[in-house]
């Protein structure tokens, strides 16, 4: 039907199996008439609020049922919702909720301290306050649970012009909202998903196939709903009449994963590469044949590297299972992928591109398959409208090629004989740690605030656990003195915590080149033998 939302495929989807589950967590345990009904009642109340359509109303949440039921009631009510990573400080979250107008805050009781810090800035604001057991709902809020006791209101046609907006970070480490129209991303997540629809279908189809399937595919996103990974995933389940599972931890325990997994009777399971794959790995092994996962299908990986090594591990230790490790981003969503099964595994950083991917040398023309010529991933079909604000960035990264509008997130690449591409990075020098974007200038920037720091530069370095890990070199002024740790800390009191330097160390000068730049080549090759002579000293 070529005019997509999200809500009323979902309201579709109920038609076919209300006593289904759709969203559990722990003990708790929604329907899909529970879920959509939650939806419609949480969309009346913000309908209630009188906000201009299209308003943006921020989810600063952990994984959790209300998460979904609160981005499916701000579609519902005809408004934008946005993520907000929960391990920002106080200036990025400032700098989040002003830059995209934020009218609503829905909010954990964990966060109660950082909204209450900000909410004399945030005069025009409205609070939904989600009940953890960690604080009491304050007065200036309203609790989720009566939100979702609201009289359902008559809501707004919905169309599949409405926006869908994801913040990630951008080139000066501020975040920059994604601008996704619903109908383009619902194709988008669909081409990927167990249940597809025809591109004619109707909502009376929708119901139709989701009862003629009987798949009811189940879906647990170990990564935080706060990206895109996690988020679109659980999306492309939903819209397919599946079940999402959702981890009762806050933090990452690959135990917890393994035998949620297990227990529930999970077909497909999404990590962000040997971050969430190597502990994972650790559990299976140490407990031979204790989890034998046989309803698990595949597992799904975007947003880090996935190295060959653990792959071939996993696949020992569960054969029946397909790893699919998807090459996208949050503005190019199906470049390309790489399946690993057990008798055939796929080779890191390698990809077969996706039906709308070329990958192009810089004047534009297709580079040859085998030539070892690096060339630019370029991205056709249903993309995002561009970054929200930010007309230069998106007319950059959005550009119109032979006539057809394309996203080119920067992504480098080889092609070889066969037409697969070698994935080489992001021109940019940005560090993707355990799936989080970490900016080098913004680190740098924090450390030369230290009264001792005259100059610093920061670079990614391979890591086992965590993809790459932040390594900084830094120049002091003469005579001063001042620990890695001291350093370490300074930046934490500034900037989200994983942004901070893992190590640093120290340079009688940084050597910046005459223009001022930075040789980020000079400084990433040393960083990496200097890290490796921690680990084999005797180089």
């Amino acid at each position: 039907m070529s005019d997509w939302n999200f809500v009323d495929a979902w309201r579709a989807i109920v038609r076919a199996q209300p006593d289904r589950v759709a969203l559990e967590q722990g003990e708790r345990r929604f329907t899909w008439r529970d879920f959509v009904n939650d939806v419609e009642a949480l969309a009346s109340h913000l309908h209630a609020l009188e906000l201009p359509a299209q308003s943006t109303v921020a989810l600063y949440l952990y994984n959790c049922p209300e998460y979904l039921i609160g981005f499916g009631a701000v579609l519902a009510a005809g408004h934008v919702p946005i993520n907000t990573n929960y391990r920002y400080g106080d200036n990025e979250l400032r700098y989040l909720f002003d830059n995209a107008d934020t009218r609503v805050v829905v909010f954990h009781g964990a966060f109660l301290a950082q909204v209450a810090a900000l909410r004399d800035e945030l005069a025009a604001v409205d609070f939904i306050f989600v009940d953890d057991g960690t604080a009491e709902c304050p007065s200036w809020a309203t609790s989720f649970d009566a939100a979702c006791a609201t009289p359902r209101a008559t809501l707004p046609a919905l169309r599949g012009d409405g926006l869908v907006m994801l913040y990630t970070g951008g080139t000066t480490g501020m975040p920059k909202g994604v601008m996704w129209r619903q109908d383009d991303l619902f194709v988008r997540l669909n081409e990927a998903g167990f249940v597809r629809y025809p591109a004619d279908a109707t909502l009376d189809d929708v119901t139709r196939l989701i009862e003629e399937s009987g798949q009811h595919p189940s879906l647990l996103p170990a990564c935080p709903l706060m990206h895109g990974t996690g988020l679109f995933t659980s999306l492309r389940s939903l819209s397919e009449g599946g079940r999402v599972v959702l981890l009762a931890g806050r933090k990452f325990d690959a135990h917890e994963l393994v035998s949620t997994l297990d227990a529930r009777s999970v077909r497909g399971a999404v990590i962000v590469g040997d971050p969430f794959a190597r502990p994972m790995l650790e559990v299976l092994r140490e407990h031979p044949g204790r989890y034998p996962l046989e309803a698990l299908q595949i597992i799904g990986s975007s947003g880090a590297m996935w190295s060959h090594e653990v792959k071939r591990g996993l696949l020992e230790q569960i054969p029946h299972v397909m790893l699919a490790d998807a090459f996208a981003s949050s503005e190019a969503l199906g470049m390309g992928n790489s399946i690993s099964v057990k008798d055939r595994l796929a080779p890191t950083a390698r990809f077969t591109l996706g039906p709308h991917s070329r990958v192009l040398d810089e004047v534009g023309r297709p580079v040859v398959a085998g030539s070892e010529q690096v060339g630019q991933l370029v991205l056709g079909g249903r993309n995002p409208l561009g970054y929200y604000k930010d007309p230069v960035k998106s007319a950059a990264t959005f550009p119109v090629i032979d006539g057809v509008r394309c996203v080119v997130p920067g992504d480098m690449a080889t092609v070889d004989a066969e037409g697969t591409i070698h994935l080489l990075g992001r021109g940019s020098q940005c560090i993707n740690t355990a799936g989080e974007k970490v900016f080098p200038e913004e680190v740098e920037e924090s450390l030369k605030t230290h009264p001792d720091v005259v100059d610093a530069c920061v670079v990614g370095v391979g890591d086992a656990h965590f993809g790459q890990r932040v390594v900084a070199a830094v120049e002091l002024h003469p005579g001063r003195h001042v620990s890695e740790y001291e350093l370490i800390d300074h930046v934490k009191q500034r900037l989200a915590s994983y942004k901070a330097p893992r190590a640093v160390r120290f340079v009688a000068t940084i050597g910046r080149a005459v223009n001022g730049k930075m040789d980020y080549q000079r400084h990433q090759r040393e960083a990496a033998q200097w890290a490796e002579s921690f680990v084999n000293p005797a180089s």
